[in-house]
């Protein structure tokens, strides 16, 4: 009966306690800054088919993610990724 007491006590002073800053979790983070890899100017792209891509010029080092391909989980902020699903349509550009 005092260790069913003694946890009741506890369990409120759980709430009380500062909570860890999270850290940042997202395999891309930075996908609202579109401004600092040009991005931001070729949302235009976004739901077009990937042969869109084929007449224009990017970046060296963009990098065009297909579903279930491997990718590095660095993040670049002046790197350019889009986005290319399964039907291939570009689902994404974005920095990172």
């Amino acid at each position: 009966m005092r260790a069913i007491f003694a946890a009741a006590l506890l369990i409120p002073m759980g709430a009380c306690m500062a909570e860890e800053p999270k850290k940042h979790t997202d395999p891309m983070p930075g996908r609202a800054e579109t401004a600092s890899c040009g991005a931001d100017g070729l949302q235009h792209l976004v739901g077009l088919p990937e042969s869109a891509l084929a007449a224009m010029t990017f970046p060296a080092g963009t990098r065009f993610l297909k579903p279930g391909m491997a990718v590095t989980m660095d993040f670049s902020p002046t790197r350019l990724n889009i986005a290319i699903d399964d039907n291939g349509l570009i689902r994404a550009v974005e920095c990172g």
